[in-house]
């Protein structure tokens, strides 16, 4: 495993479930305050795991599973660009 994979899961469905895990709990936290009062918050640090720390961590962690594989990166004479996997 390469160090440009750090947010990616190992795969697609794995990434959403935590990302439903995540999202969920964090608007549960919110959601559930009135009927379980300030207890419901003990969801927003579960959700922040699952996300990995936050939510655009998440969607770069997302966008990193779904490219995995697919493209790589070329740098020719100090110029780098992403390129199609052979």
């Amino acid at each position: 495993m390469t160090t440009e994979r750090n947010f990616a899961s190992a795969s697609v469905p794995r990434h959403l479930l935590r990302g439903a895990l995540g999202f969920g709990s964090l608007i549960g936290a919110f959601a559930l305050i009135p009927v379980l009062g300030p207890v419901s918050l003990l969801l927003a640090p579960a959700g922040l795991i699952a996300l990995r720390g936050c939510p655009m961590c998440w969607a770069v962690g997302l966008v990193a599973t779904v490219s995995a594989g697919r493209l790589r990166r070329e740098c020719v004479d100090g110029r780098c660009e992403l390129v199609p996997a052979d």
